[in-house]
């Protein structure tokens, strides 16, 4: 989906109070797609995100939907805090303040106080293009001009024998290349899911290797330790080697498909959007072709115990930031995956100097 031209204001741009990346990271994290929040979410009211410690809000109206600066261009009130317009005039966001709305595009439609007088061009929001795929809205604070969103591709999504569930997303207090590694992590099972998925007494990583793509790499491990969700259809008979499949797109988002028995499919996405330096919103649409009939909120409720057992190792990790020197932390043979990861993002321009 090719999103519509944003609309730029008339004023200069307003870089976020509490800046949190070095310049230097952030204008290099700024040129890439992040989703900010689920379609499902963005229909009576105004969202309230933050993306790159920028602060945006996101609402519907003439039938698009619209990520833009959140302060109103007139007294920079956060448009979070409006309303939706429902009086038959036109539709959009308005600001609690002075009542102005703002509309597709990000356009000042109607200024109450003046409604007959034309409306400068200054009064716009600064808005940013909008994409809607996996049932998340990503955006892009610094995009290429007259180029499509590039957007990370999850296996299956489209295919009609798959089941499509997004989940809640998952507020993380840590940085998104931290949580990033750790969903990329094969040596933490046995030790972290215990509860959910994992066999304590089947910790040891096979070898394997990753490779280089056009899009980031990918690696295939198999081993003999189960996944979810265990029905009695899809448990692996004894000596059962399970293939998880990791495709990884810098700088944040992965997915992994799982190959279950009987030729059933697991695929989730995790999108790291990164709101700071020391905050994640992660989004994980879900595709399976098997287990249909069972709630989706009994999905969401084991996956959520899940990610909190990883969200609990990505708070407490120090240096808080992903160390990129190869040096700085010690690695082993099961961190193949981890280290073309960082050499990637070194290979991008990125640093990761500690937050403020």
């Amino acid at each position: 989906m090719t999103p519509p031209p944003a609309v730029t204001s008339g004023l200069p741009a307003v870089l976020p109070r509490e800046a949190t990346f070095d310049p230097a990271d952030r204008a290099i994290l700024a040129r890439h797609w992040y989703p900010v929040a689920l379609v499902s979410d963005v229909a009576d009211r105004p969202l309230a995100v933050r993306l790159l410690d920028q602060r945006l809000v996101v609402y519907r109206a003439d039938g698009e939907i619209v990520v833009a600066s959140e302060f109103c261009t007139h007294r920079g009130v956060p448009l979070g805090q409006g309303t939706m317009a429902a009086d038959g005039g036109p539709e959009g966001v308005i600001c609690p303040y002075h009542g102005l709305r703002f509309g597709a595009g990000g356009r000042c439609v109607h200024v109450p106080a003046h409604p007959d007088r034309a409306i400068p061009g200054q009064f716009h929001l600064r808005a940013y293009p909008a994409a809607v795929r996996y049932g998340l809205v990503w955006t892009c604070l610094d995009p290429a001009p007259d180029t499509p969103p590039v957007l990370p591709a999850m296996p299956h999504w489209d295919e009609p024998a798959f089941q499509q569930i997004n989940c809640p997303p998952v507020d993380i207090g840590g940085f998104a290349g931290r949580q990033l590694e750790g969903f990329i992590d094969v040596a933490h099972f046995a030790f972290i899911h215990v509860a959910t998925f994992a066999d304590p007494d089947n910790a040891q990583v096979p070898a394997y290797r990753p490779r280089r793509t056009d899009y980031g790499f990918e690696a295939e491990y198999w081993s003999t330790m189960g996944n979810y969700p265990a029905s009695a259809d899809h448990k692996g008979a004894d000596g059962y080697r399970w293939l998880r499949h990791f495709r990884c797109s810098p700088p944040f988002t992965a997915t992994l498909e799982i190959h279950f028995p009987h030729d059933g499919r697991l695929v989730i996405m995790n999108a790291a959007s990164p709101v700071s330096a020391r905050m994640t919103r992660m989004f994980a649409p879900i595709a399976r072709n098997f287990d249909k009939d069972i709630p989706v909120a009994d999905v969401h409720a084991f996956n959520a115990r899940v990610f909190e057992e990883d969200r609990q190792m990505v708070e407490t990790q120090e240096p808080a930031l992903l160390p990129l020197d190869p040096l700085a932390e010690a690695h082993l043979p099961a961190d193949m995956s981890s280290m073309l990861y960082r050499r990637l993002l070194r290979e991008m321009g990125l640093s990761f100097s500690n937050p403020v």
